[in-house]
């Protein structure tokens, strides 16, 4: 006996041949109403949401994370509901339907399943998420996609009485395409916060003979300033151990100051990361300006909107893989 594919309409497997009543209720599960899988199996992002799609009959339009997930967009938990736009609103426990209005240029076709643009998705979830979360999420779509935030501006320009513009606009003007983790951009956010200039992504440091010898994740060119995150393989692989020592002993010879950052300091210390960042950059020149992210008045009035999250749950709680 060959497996359907999954996850599958039991109803169709059934009268197609593919299982047997019997077979269905000895090898798979139901994760939708009529939508089933193998037992025991965990479904990625993007399987939930063709399951989510399934349990619409095909009728639904994948919204959201689903469809960021689809587009190629990577962190999305797999345990996060799926998300939809569609005519029926009684939808089953871990999905979420939105009754949205889309025109047809804001829908498009990924893995034959209809799912919103990616610059209709970004729209989505920048007038939907707080803020930290939005730039995360739109950050990775657009890196994935190749799209901009002139694109998702379009879709703000065709939609002018929609609710969350003001949240949209706060997120679009933090987004940067060059962000290649979640990490990154909440970097890059606490540091706008606090007051710093909008740094560049993804900078190419050359070396006295022209030769690329180094990319930064994100820095200031004119300051000589950059920031790199840390991931689990500059710990485990000895290779890139071997080969950020001699990066980091060349960074200050071509006149670059460059800071590494960890999750654990993102998560436990960030006021550390936002000195140690800070004062490289005000003694190399760089002007300081508005409030900084960490003061009393700023936490207050955090609490007080909601709409900025101070990086200490961050990433980990929107659900990132």
């Amino acid at each position: 006996m060959s497996m359907p594919e999954w996850p599958f309409r039991a109803a169709e497997a059934v009268a197609n041949g593919e299982l047997t009543p019997r077979e269905l209720r000895r090898l798979y599960s139901g994760v939708y109403p009529g939508v089933w899988v193998p037992r025991g199996v965990e479904l990625s992002a993007r399987q939930r949401a063709k399951a989510a799609w399934l349990w619409s009959r095909r009728q639904g339009v994948l919204a959201g994370l689903s469809a960021s997930a689809t587009l190629g967009a990577k962190w999305v938990k797999a345990g996060l509901p799926a998300e939809l736009v569609h005519r029926n609103l009684r939808a089953p426990a871990g999905i979420t339907v939105y009754n949205d209005h889309l025109p047809i240029t804001e829908i498009g076709v990924v893995a034959g399943m209809r799912a919103t643009t990616p610059a209709r998705t970004a729209f989505d979830l920048g007038r939907r998420l707080p803020l930290v979360e939005g730039v995360q999420r739109i950050d990775a779509l657009l890196n994935a996609t190749g799209n901009k935030v002139a694109d998702v501006e379009a879709v703000m320009a065709a939609h002018p009485g929609v609710r969350g513009l003001r949240q949209l606009r706060e997120t679009l003007a933090l987004v940067d395409d060059g962000a290649e983790s979640p990490y990154e951009s909440l970097t890059r956010v606490l540091l706008v916060q606090a007051g710093f200039p909008p740094p560049e992504t993804q900078i190419e440091v050359r070396d006295e003979f022209g030769v690329v010898f180094a990319r930064l994740d994100f820095g200031w060119r004119e300051f000589g300033v950059g920031v790199d995150f840390d991931g689990a393989h500059h710990w485990t692989d000895s290779r890139q151990r071997t080969w950020d020592v001699e990066r980091y002993a060349r960074l200050p010879e071509l006149g670059w100051m460059d800071i590494r950052v960890t999750a654990g300091m993102l998560h436990n210390t960030p006021r550390v990361v936002i000195e140690r960042v800070g004062a490289a950059l005000i003694a190399r020149g760089c002007p300081r300006r508005g409030e900084p992210a960490y003061s009393s008045a700023a936490a207050a009035r955090r609490e007080g909107n909601g709409n900025v999250d101070d990086g200490r749950s961050a990433p980990t709680s929107p659900g990132y893989e």
